[in-house]
């Protein structure tokens, strides 16, 4: 009895949880299918969206709907600033030298409809136009050109690719040369031709080191000399200087004994004027004058009359003396 109930219940839950799960899986599927049907296009992205095969419209950055099994997005566009490095591409310079070129393109999307429809790979189709691009430039230049005009270059494939890709809905934006890669006989030569120019470059360093410091040496003497002449100016002025005050010092002693001599005699003369001397003073000091005038070395002396007469009265008195003195001596002898 127990087991018929067990069985009974079974079947009624059985029944009853049928539609429920179908339920719970339709609801499910709708989920899903409504989860796929909403979009978010993050920032720096846009997608192309097609509609039974056919362009319909492009996604911008936000939230979308599409109708589920109708609606297909066809292609998720990157429209950030790409760069794209390309393999070395071998091309030939005007004066037939062969070398290999590898450059950088920087592109950016700016159509995604046009992307997506334009061209089949655009990367490739990228590619391969730099490459020709790349031989025509070249083309026209000789080596030396080629490793000087690297900005010339780059600018002329930028253009030329910026057109190019414009129905592609692609903006070049710059156009690099990476490497230049001549033949190893020009890399060799390139080389001796650096080292001769370091070397040139070095002599004249050198050269110019010496010749500077030559002018160095030169100024210094000639500075040294200066300041030598500016010494012995200096030194000759402070000399002549030197003489002078001494010459100066000189004269001024000699003026003042001149001065002093000459006050001198004045006040002797006055003080004679002021004794009132008499004839036999004035003959006397005349004599003594005389006297002193003969102890020089003058061999003529021009004596006056005056004094002539006085010098004979002097001359008898000294005889009067002498006798005078020889009569008393015989005198006392005859005692």
């Amino acid at each position: 009895m127990f087991n018929l109930l067990c069985v009974a219940s079974d079947s009624v839950d059985t029944s009853i949880s049928t539609p429920i799960i179908g339920f719970i899986i339709i609801l499910a599927i709708i989920v899903y299918v409504l989860s796929t049907c909403i979009k978010v296009v993050p920032q720096a992205k846009a997608y192309v969206v097609e509609r039974l095969g056919g362009y319909q419209t492009t996604w911008s950055v936000g939230i979308h709907f599409k109708l589920p099994i109708v609606d297909k997005i066809a292609k998720r566009v990157i429209l950030k600033e790409q760069v794209v490095d390309f393999a070395p591409q071998p091309v030939i310079t005007k004066d037939n030298v062969t070398m290999r070129i590898d450059t950088v393109v920087f592109f950016q999307i700016t159509d995604p409809k046009l992307y997506a429809y334009g061209v089949e790979n655009p990367i490739m189709a990228i590619e391969n136009l730099t490459a020709t691009t790349l031989r025509n430039i070249i083309g026209d230049l000789e080596l030396d050109e080629t490793l000087t005009s690297r900005e010339i270059i780059n600018t002329k494939m930028r253009v030329s690719l910026d057109v190019a890709t414009d129905p592609w809905g692609i903006k070049v934006n710059r156009v690099e040369l990476k490497n230049i890669i001549p033949p190893a006989a020009i890399q060799d030569a390139m080389e001796k031709q650096m080292k001769a120019e370091r070397e040139r470059r070095e002599s004249i360093l050198i050269a110019e080191g010496e010749k500077k410091s030559t002018i160095l040496v030169a100024e210094g003497k000639k500075e040294s000399a200066i300041l030598d002449a500016q010494a012995e100016k200096e030194a000759a002025i402070l000399r002549a200087e030197a003489k002078k005050e001494a010459t100066i010092k000189e004269a001024e002693g000699q003026a003042e004994a001149i001065q002093i001599v000459q006050k001198a005699n004045a006040d002797g003369i006055k003080y004679l004027n002021e004794a009132c001397p008499s004839g036999e003073v004035i003959t006397l000091k005349s004599l003594e004058a005389f006297a002193k005038a003969a102890d020089g070395k003058s061999t003529k002396i021009i004596i006056p009359s005056e004094i002539q007469g006085v010098a004979g009265l002097a001359t008898s008195l000294a005889e009067f003396v002498k006798n005078d003195k020889n009569a008393g001596a015989g005198t006392d002898n005859k005692a």
